[in-house]
């Protein structure tokens, strides 16, 4: 079958090394440009392109995938399947109808639709979580959806765990789908929810709120970008590790400091104050 893949994201990509060791292996890997990244703000490639590269599948990185040449260039592979996984860009008319594009979501829609479902469903503290495959329509996340899959969210999971589990998902349940191409079912009305893109403040933990809703948002921004607490001198403390002690204090476990590596809290405070507001270690 000559499957044509978008994507851009880490989990993407990992998406992506799956398929391509299996029957569906692309025949064409579109993702975006390159770009700046990182605190250096140096410009490198997405990890799409770089697992593309890496597995010897031809690869386009058109400025928008909606131009005449990047459509032209997807036509010319003549694909019997368009697979879409966090591409991060609008797909308009007419590539919307010149393809049946099936995109692989990482929640049970229509719970968390949008940029960051993954993260928004262990921060709500949500029981499970799955994906759902679903064909692309120009409304956010709202296409009808050919099958889904459950997957438990753990006491301990952070993003890194449940994201992995979640890929396997998608390549299992994304499978499925190319061998017996069900029909696909509208979203119901009720339970819509938006996964809204992450920004500075969901990073930053208020210790005000319930200890164990921080300890969500540590486990939901580990490791890929980091909960942060602000310091009374005007910095941040990044905190990958925390717990909720039975008395409703937040425990730091491990931290860093901004300019440091990751380290146990336990040592931060051999050089620095206890962070007001938190429990002794």
């Amino acid at each position: 079958m000559r499957v044509v893949y978008l994507g851009t994201s880490d989990f993407a990509a990992a998406v992506l090394r799956q398929i391509a060791e299996g029957p569906y292996r692309p025949a064409l890997v579109v993702t975006r440009p390159d770009a700046k990244q990182g605190r250096g703000r140096r410009v490198a490639p997405p990890p799409v392109a770089v697992a593309a590269n890496e597995l010897g599948i031809e690869l386009d990185q058109p400025a928008s995938v909606n131009d005449d040449n990047a459509r032209a260039r997807i036509q010319a592979v003549e694909p019997e399947a368009v697979v879409l996984c966090a591409f991060g860009a609008l797909v308009k008319e007419p590539l919307l109808s010149d393809h049946e594009i099936l995109n692989i979501h990482p929640s049970l829609l229509p719970r968390w639709r949008g940029a960051a479902p993954v993260e928004r469903a262990i921060m709500a503290g949500d029981p499970e979580t799955g994906v759902s495959i679903m064909r692309l329509v120009a409304a956010l996340d709202a296409g009808p959806v050919y099958a889904q899959a459950t997957e438990p969210i753990r006491p301990d999971d952070d993003y890194g765990s449940l994201s992995r589990r979640l890929q396997d998902r998608s390549v299992e349940l994304l499978t499925h789908v190319l061998q017996q191409r069900p029909d696909p079912v509208p979203q119901p009305e009720d339970g819509v929810t938006y996964a809204e893109k992450l920004t500075a403040e969901d990073r930053t933990l208020d210790l005000s709120r319930p200890a164990e809703e921080n300890v969500r948002i540590v486990r939901a921004l580990h490791p890929h970008i980091g909960a942060r607490l602000a310091l009374p001198g005007g910095d941040f403390l990044g905190v990958h590790e925390a717990q909720a002690t039975p008395q409703g204090e937040l425990r730091l476990m491990t931290v860093q400091p901004a300019g440091g590596r990751p380290m146990p809290y336990t040592d931060y405070l051999r050089g620095h104050p206890p962070v007001p507001g938190t429990a002794a270690p």
